[in-house]
């Protein structure tokens, strides 16, 4: 081999190593999910946004939550990290900004290319001992305001939208109201509605890089107007509202796509 091929050669990889960041897989830091709420193009804001669906109907919100659970992360390897189940459960609620951050500690360092998650709450957490659900999956905590628990079903609400609408015949305090509380596992002892859905979103080219000194953020945006077209046309005039009926499986097949990555911060 000539001199300038060696040469050649030996700056190749050079250039490779210089492209590498190395870290010790070992090693421990943290990433954090955000959820940017939405309505179409817009911000989301509560009681005063003012939106238009698919079927031309015009709506404002006034309550948005739902639970992200079973988080799992995929590195551009093909390792995957999953969060241990008791330490993953969240409520993201809109008028509660510091649900919209979900960060997660102890996760090895890597380049983290992928995310799973749980739109909801699993059938096996739904089944468990009321000493098992706490936090944010309190079962007697409608009295604060969560209101994501179905006393009379025994079981959670995994997204719930409430607003008013002139095309809702529903009508309350002289307003027309429309509301959408959509849950079900599954059923526990005979089988019933299962609501609960799985998301991926991949990061494309980008990477979130974990280090024990790096903590990046990866931002999630949240499309509340998905309920209304993601998939099945959801009329409010036709539907004001849903609870623990089939027709909620519609629902629950539009949210799905309410999840869409946006952007990578590392930090």
């Amino acid at each position: 081999m000539s001199f300038f091929a060696l040469l050649s050669v030996l700056l190749a990889f050079t250039a490779c190593d210089e492209n590498q960041e190395e870290f010790n897989i070992n090693d421990k830091g943290s990433i954090t999910l955000e959820f940017d709420n939405i309505v179409g193009g817009q911000d989301l804001q509560l009681d005063k946004g003012a939106y238009t669906n698919a079927s031309g109907e015009q709506f404002s919100i006034n309550l948005f939550q739902y639970y992200i659970s079973n988080i799992k992360l995929k590195t551009e390897d093909g390792r995957e990290y999953i969060v241990p189940q008791d330490e993953s459960y969240f409520l993201v609620r809109e008028h509660e900004a510091s649900s919209h951050e979900i960060t997660l500690n102890n996760v090895p360092a890597g380049n983290y290319t992928e995310v799973s998650f749980v739109i909801g709450v699993d059938s096996l957490r739904n089944t468990m001992d009321p000493s098992k659900r706490t936090g944010v999956l309190d079962i007697g905590d409608e009295a604060t305001g969560k209101g994501m628990y179905w006393s009379w079903n025994s079981g959670y609400i995994f997204v719930r939208i409430e607003g008013t609408s002139p095309q809702s015949p529903q009508v309350e305090n002289g307003q027309n109201i429309f509301f959408y509380h959509v849950g079900g596992f599954g059923g526990y002892s005979a089988p019933t509605i299962n609501n609960i859905r799985n998301k991926t979103l991949t990061f494309g080219k980008d990477a979130a890089e974990v280090r024990k000194d790096k903590a990046p953020s990866v931002h999630i945006l949240v499309d509340a107007m998905k309920i209304f077209d993601g998939g099945n046309t959801i009329s409010i005039a036709a539907n004001p509202f849903s609870h623990f009926t089939t027709f909620s499986a519609k629902i629950a097949d539009n949210y799905v796509s309410m999840f869409t990555y946006d952007h990578v911060h590392n930090d």
